[in-house]
């Protein structure tokens, strides 16, 4: 609560201060700070102060963590007008997202994984930056539309192998940025497609996949040839058995079963 404060303060008075936290499961502590102070300064200042912030840390599991460290929180900062959420899910976005929220003039939370500190992937030498709120598709496919961020997207990928070798083609979108969403990407491809699935990890009720939902039903809904599916994390807290962690987690095969189930294969 403290330095997350002190960040806010620095904010408006011309500085561009980036937060740690050693995970988003603490940024609890200090989320009136965030949400009542660096969200809203601009408008309750009526314009005449910005906070350029960036909150940045772990989310998610991370194994064998507990019930208070393995906290998927996206949707709640997601929820908040005025913070921008950014979970990226590979090297490359990593760097030229977060060099785009360091320049952006509004407090950006940007939600990483330390199961992927170790990850390695080209990244240009020169210096680059990633549009804020726009989406990847990471692999091309015709069947079945897959959309998914952060680390769980790996899950995706392994299905993709799995369903492409029964001949079933999976178009796999990289949200990257959850707020703003960019709905245009996700819309194309299902269009194309007609089907979709959404993988997030987080909890099921009121999750970034609702929304995703939602929005599909509202603008494609003619276009869908089945129910949309999504797959979340069991609603419980986080087990710390590993047997039951792996029965908590999403994994590829909970993928393969809904793109199957969207295909009435």
């Amino acid at each position: 609560m403290g330095f997350s404060g002190i960040a806010v303060g620095s904010a408006m008075n011309g500085n561009r201060p980036i937060v740690e936290y050693m995970t988003f499961n603490f940024s609890l502590v200090g989320i009136d700070q965030i949400i009542n102070n660096a969200a809203k300064i601009r408008q309750m200042s009526g314009g005449q102060f910005n906070c350029p912030i960036v909150f940045r840390g772990p989310t998610g599991s991370a194994g064998q963590l507990g019930a208070t460290h393995s906290q998927s929180f996206e949707n709640w900062f997601a929820n908040t007008p005025g913070l921008k959420v950014i979970v990226p899910s590979n090297p490359y976005d990593a760097k030229g997202l977060l060099k785009a929220a360091i320049r952006d003039d509004d407090p950006v939370i940007f939600m990483e994984s330390e199961q992927m500190y170790g990850d390695k992937g080209e990244v240009p030498e020169g210096e680059y930056i990633l549009p804020i709120g726009v989406a990847d598709i990471k692999r091309e496919g015709t069947d079945v539309t897959v959309v998914s961020f952060g680390k769980i997207i790996k899950e995706a990928y392994k299905a993709a192998d799995i369903l492409e070798k029964e001949g079933i083609s999976v178009e796999i979108i990289d949200l990257r940025t959850v707020k703003p969403l960019d709905h245009k990407m996700i819309l194309a491809s299902v269009k194309k497609t007609n089907r979709l699935v959404i993988l997030e990890e987080a909890w099921p009720f009121a999750s970034v996949s609702s929304e995703i939902t939602y929005q599909i039903q509202e603008n494609a809904f003619d276009y869908l040839d089945a129910p949309i599916q999504r797959i979340t994390t069991a609603d419980t807290p986080a087990p710390f058995s590993p047997v039951l962690l792996e029965e908590w987690l999403p994994n590829a095969n909970d993928v393969v079963n809904a793109v199957k189930k969207v295909m009435y294969i």
